[in-house]
């Protein structure tokens, strides 16, 4: 009596299969199932990162620059409401405004040649 073979399915060429072992998604998948404790992500509380060796004049101009877009936003904001909303939408501007002179005049100082 003879029994018919099962058809096996193809297997993927040698080629394919180096590909997938250096491919970085199957090493992560692969960390992630089989090394969990490699691959769990360090906690950070931290919102966003500040990048290291900035300047303070380079900090200072950014910041300027965000304060700047945060006075245009309370500003259009003021513009659409009424009574004690647009107020308070305008003493937030006001706010800003004065927290953008604040950083402008310590980056006139910077620049300022020291007088000896």
């Amino acid at each position: 009596m003879t029994t018919s073979p099962y058809l096996l399915p193809e297997t993927a060429g040698n080629d394919e299969l180096h590909d997938m072992r250096n491919s970085g998604a199957a090493q992560r998948a692969l960390d992630y199932y089989l090394k969990e404790d490699m691959s769990a992500p360090i906690p950070d509380d931290t919102l966003f990162a500040i990048k290291p060796g900035i300047s303070q004049e380079e900090a200072l101009v950014h910041a300027s620059d965000l304060l700047r877009s945060a006075a245009a936003t309370a500003y259009e904001s003021a513009s659409n409401h009424h009574g004690n909303q647009r107020d308070l939408a305008f003493s937030v501007v006001y706010l800003i405004d004065m927290a953008k002179a604040m950083v402008e005049r310590s980056l006139q100082a910077q620049q300022a040649p020291a007088n000896v």
